[in-house]
């Protein structure tokens, strides 16, 4: 579902101010030559800010329905441009030209095409996509020929995003909470939050209490994905016995998948300590450790095992689901800590992918330029900004170079202390009794985004340690069709084992025979 926009009205003032890369002044622009190479001229209203620093995109498409500030989209990226601002004013025109940033090359470089055109400036420090965050700024779409000469396309910014509303309903909660540590950290009201399923007889038996799963999606997902989740996870005949939990991992960095971090701030800190206990005390929770299961897929799911690991005494369980790489020796194919590593190319010179579906279809070196013209927010870079330490400047260190694609040692180094694999080697005599009987992972083994080798040689490694984890990768499966309504049912049902054998005789529901 799309965000709600409000447009603002246009001001009849005019400013003329100038700023960085403006155009001339607007006397001067009634007699400037329309042709030429293609640029963008940008303007904004000045009921949306006095003043914005940030980046400014000009999105395009080659479809005429729809808007193009809703992408870029992974698998059918479209062109787009991007300037980075600061102090500019409204009804200043900001030109976009050659010296932008872009994907997939120069704005000179385009292919000929009648384009949808639309400007956007981003403006939620929460949200990690371009055009969608509430608050953002857009405009109206423009459809236009664009060639080699072009010249300028005037485009205006002039309406804003609004927050789209949770829609709840008799069994699915949502819950917010501001998160003190977080605040500390970040200088800013940080708020978390959750969408809660609840048994379909919850509020007809105030006297039961329940386990609860807590589920972290895949990047770009929120807790907004609850309405779907619940009609699968009702389909396993268990829903009257479990509270499931759909956690928001999203934030302007992409996924901040639960951990803490040097840039994210105290992410798994934060849900232990603050937001479980208030949903424990919301809600008719077991508040036991043998009540609270983890289960997750794709950057959730390398979130839950993480969680799993790190928390080994406050969780009962982990189901992890297709989890982002979890042996950095096998990160998408590529071993980080092998000397020399490059992600753009391997050692006989052969383009790295990020991704297949079928066939290989995305590649490390365009996938980083597509992000390099994204800014914050992008799935690599969101690595960068989990696992790596906070530069001079504030920022994360990059794990690679994004021009030639050289690893970082000193920072694949320092990633170290992420490597799930590792950590559970180097410390399995204090881990090991503490995750017995808790560790399951499951992966496709084609794997869209080739996750299968990691959590192969994750499995080697524990069953050298003697674990008696359960992992599994089905043959033929990618992504995400491995998770089968048989697996949702098995999940469950292992779920309640553990808590049936811990909490029967209580207040709780005794399992169905």
């Amino acid at each position: 579902m799309r965000a709600r926009s409000r447009k603002i009205s246009r001001s009849v003032a005019i400013v003329a101010t100038a700023i960085g890369v403006l155009a001339a002044p607007a006397a001067a622009q009634a007699t400037r030559v329309q042709r030429g190479p293609p640029r963008f001229a940008v303007t904004y209203d000045p009921a949306i800010t006095p003043s914005y620093s940030g980046r400014v995109y000009v999105m395009l498409s080659l479809r005429e329905a729809g808007e193009p500030r809703l992408g870029p989209f992974w698998f059918a990226p479209e062109p787009f441009y991007a300037i980075d601002v600061v102090d500019w004013k409204p009804e200043a025109p900001l030109v976009i030209e050659d010296t932008a940033l872009g994907f997939p090359g120069r704005l000179s470089e385009i292919e000929a095409g009648t384009y949808t055109i639309q400007a956007v400036m981003r403006r939620n420090p929460d949200s990690p996509t371009i055009g969608r965050g509430p608050g953002t700024a857009y405009g109206p779409t423009l459809r236009k020929h664009i060639d080699s000469n072009a010249g300028e396309i005037v485009l205006r910014i002039d309406r804003l995003v609004d927050a789209r509303p949770f829609r709840e309903t008799d069994r699915i909660k949502l819950v917010e909470l501001d998160s003190a540590l977080l605040g500390e950290f970040h200088g800013r009201r940080i708020t978390m939050r959750a969408a809660v399923i609840l048994p379909p007889d919850y509020e007809d038996n105030p006297g039961i209490r329940y386990p609860a799963l807590y589920w972290i999606g895949g990047f770009g997902s929120t807790h907004r994905i609850a309405g779907r989740l619940s009609r699968r996870w009702d389909a396993t005949g268990h829903a009257d016995r479990i509270v499931r939990v759909v956690l928001d991992p999203s934030c302007y960095s992409g996924h901040h998948v639960f951990a803490d971090s040097d840039n994210n701030g105290p992410r798994g800190a934060a849900l232990v300590t603050e937001l479980i206990p208030h949903l424990e005390r919301r809600f008719r929770l077991v508040a036991a450790p043998t009540a609270r299961f983890l289960s997750g897929h794709s950057s959730g799911g390398w979130s839950s095992l993480w969680l799993g690991v790190t928390y080994p005494d406050f969780f009962g369980g982990v189901w992890s689901l297709a989890p982002d790489p979890v042996d950095f020796r096998d990160f998408q194919r590529i071993n980080l800590y092998e000397p020399g590593a490059n992600m753009f190319t391997d050692p006989q010179g052969n383009r790295r992918p990020v991704a297949r579906r079928g066939e290989e279809r995305l590649f490390y070196e365009p996938f980083t330029r597509m992000e390099l013209a994204y800014g914050d927010g992008g799935q690599l870079r969101s690595f960068d900004w989990v696992f790596s330490p906070r530069g001079a400047e504030g920022r994360p260190l990059r794990l690679y170079d994004p021009v030639t694609g050289d690893v970082n040692g000193f920072v694949a180094r320092a990633w170290k202390r992420y490597d799930i694999r590792l950590i559970l080697q180097r410390h399995w005599p204090t881990l090991g009794p503490k995750l017995k009987g808790k560790l399951s992972i499951f992966a496709g083994g084609l794997d869209t985004f080739y996750l299968e080798g990691a959590v192969a040689k994750l499995r080697t490694t524990l069953q050298k340690l003697g674990a008696d984890a359960t992992i599994e990768i089905f043959a033929g499966a990618d992504h995400s069709s491995f998770y089968t309504p048989q697996l949702r049912e098995r999940i469950d049902a292992e779920l309640l084992a553990i808590f049936d054998r811990h909490h029967r005789g209580t207040s709780t529901r005794p399992q169905q025979r």
